[in-house]
């Protein structure tokens, strides 16, 4: 859903949480989190986080020298740094990613293994751990 809330057509590098880290950094499900009231909450949150995780020019994982650190601006201003790790994986604000360079249009797409967001925005939505399942 992420994906498809931005333009096919631009040359954006996307940091995209994957299914698990939704779940578990923001307590958003795929099945009951876009339902009902919950749908416009979501819809906010992801809007966010999209803030937070998208760059508006492509980087490639080969364009990111091992043991250097890139600095770049999201599109809200948040400064975010990018480095490689020994396997080539990419760190971003010290997540790190699971799948590097897949391609939506124009977009060059990372998954990562969290959620890249600045610290007053994740205590606001910090999922409640006393919460049953």
């Amino acid at each position: 859903m992420m994906i498809e809330m931005l333009p096919q057509d631009l040359s954006f590098t996307v940091f995209v949480p994957s299914d698990v880290a939704f779940g578990r950094d923001l307590g958003l499900r795929v099945n009951d989190s876009l339902v009902g009231e919950k749908a416009n909450d979501t819809y906010a949150i992801l809007t966010r986080v999209l803030s937070f995780t998208v760059v508006p020019w492509k980087i490639h994982s080969q364009s990111v020298p091992y043991g250097e650190e890139m600095t770049c601006d999201s599109l809200s201003g948040f400064k975010l740094y990018v480095s490689k790790d020994e396997d080539g994986m990419l760190v971003v604000n010290r997540v790190r990613s699971k799948r590097v360079d897949l391609r939506k249009g124009e977009m060059v797409v990372h998954v990562m293994g969290g959620v890249i967001m600045e610290a007053e925005f994740e205590q606001s939505v910090r999922p409640d751990d006393d919460e049953e399942d």
